[in-house]
C-alpha cells in the first residue's frame, strides 16, 4: 500500500528499497524509511497525508523500540502534530500516546484469539500489559478478572482510562510497575493464564510467570527466534520452551505471530504447567 501511495514521488529504485508496509494507528501513520530515501521523507509524509484518507498525521520512526517502557523516537512529518488518538478494535475503543507507550496493530489478530480462549471465572494476569489491549478484549468478551500490569506509567494511566471507556463482562485491575515485584507481592499462585507480551526477554521473566500461575495454569510465551523458514519458528519456539522451563509443562498449541525481520520471528507457545 505504502509503494502505490508514493508511485507519483519515487522512482522504481527508491520504491524498491522503501518498506511496504506502515503502522496507522487511529489517525496517526508512523512509517519507517531506509537511509537511502531520509532525504525525501518530508515529501513522503506529505503524500501519504493525501493518499491515506482517514489519516490526519504522519511521524517518521527514527529509532527502533527499546528500553523497559517499550518506547521509539518519532519524528513529526506531515498534518496534526499530536500524539495521541483513539483506535477501535473488534468493539473496544483505546485511547494510544504513540509516542509515551508500546502499541503495535499487528497484533490484533492474537488478541482475539487470545479473548476467545479465556473462560468465564478466570483469572488472567497480563505481565506486560501496557495501555491495556489484551486485557480489554478478555474482559470485554468474559467474565473474567485481569490484572494488567506495565511500569510504564503512562501505560498505566492510560489502561484506566481505556477501562472506563470500553463496557466490560469481566474485571480489569490496573496495576503501575515491575511485574516481578508485584507478582511477588500479590499475585503467587493467582493465575489460571499468564500473559507474556514481552518477547525479547521472555526468558528472563519466565520464573515470574510461573510463580504467578495456579497448579495447572495455562502460560502464554512469546519470544523472538530466528528461523530459515516462517513454518519451522512454532516449532523451535516449542523446543526452546521445554528446554528452559524448570517445571514439567504440555505444549496446547505454538504459531508464528508475525515477521519481525528477516528470518527472525515472533512466535507464542500456549503451554499448560504442572507444579
Amino acid at each position: 500500500m505504502l509503494k502505490r501511495a508514493l508511485e507519483s514521488v519515487l522512482s522504481e529504485k527508491e520504491s524498491a528499497e522503501i518498506f511496504s508496509a506502515f503502522d496507522q494507528i487511529g489517525d496517526i501513520i508512523i512509517v519507517r524509511i531506509p537511509d537511502l530515501l531520509l532525504g525525501k521523507k518530508e515529501i513522503i509524509g506529505k503524500t501519504l497525508l493525501e493518499q491515506i484518507k482517514n489519516a490526519n498525521t504522519v511521524f517518521y520512526q527514527s529509532s527502533p523500540v527499546e528500553g523497559d517502557f517499550r518506547i521509539r523516537d518519532l519524528e513529526f512529518l506531515a498534518g496534526e502534530n499530536k500524539t495521541q488518538t483513539e483506535y477501535k478494535e473488534f468493539g473496544c475503543r483505546f485511547l494510544v500516546d504513540v509516542e509515551k507507550v508500546f502499541f503495535s496493530p499487528r497484533l490484533s489478530t492474537e488478541r482475539n484469539r487470545i479473548a476467545d480462549l479465556v473462560k468465564d471465572g478466570e483469572t488472567v494476569i497480563n505481565m506486560f500489559g501496557g495501555i491495556g489491549m489484551f486485557s480489554i478484549m478478555a474482559a470485554k468478551k468474559k467474565k473474567c478478572t485481569v490484572y494488567n500490569i506495565d511500569i510504564n506509567p503512562d501505560a498505566a494511566k492510560l489502561c484506566e482510562k481505556n477501562i472506563s471507556l470500553n463496557k466490560l463482562a469481566g474485571s480489569i485491575i490496573s496495576l503501575h510497575g515491575d511485574a516481578t515485584q508485584i507478582i511477588n507481592e500479590k499475585l503467587k499462585g493467582k493465575g489460571d493464564r499468564i500473559l507474556m507480551l514481552l518477547p525479547e526477554r521472555s526468558d528472563e521473566f519466565l520464573d515470574s510467570a510461573i510463580s504467578a500461575a495456579k497448579k495447572n495454569g495455562i502460560i502464554h510465551y512469546y519470544s523472538h527466534i530466528h528461523a530459515d523458514k516462517k513454518t519451522l519458528a512454532p516449532k523451535l519456539s516449542e523446543k526452546h520452551f521445554l528446554e528452559i522451563t524448570p517445571v514439567k509443562s504440555e505444549i496446547l498449541y505454538s504459531r508464528m505471530v508475525r515477521a519481525v525481520g528477516p528470518r527472525y520471528y515472533q512466535t507464542v507457545v500456549d503451554a499448560r504447567i504442572s507444579k
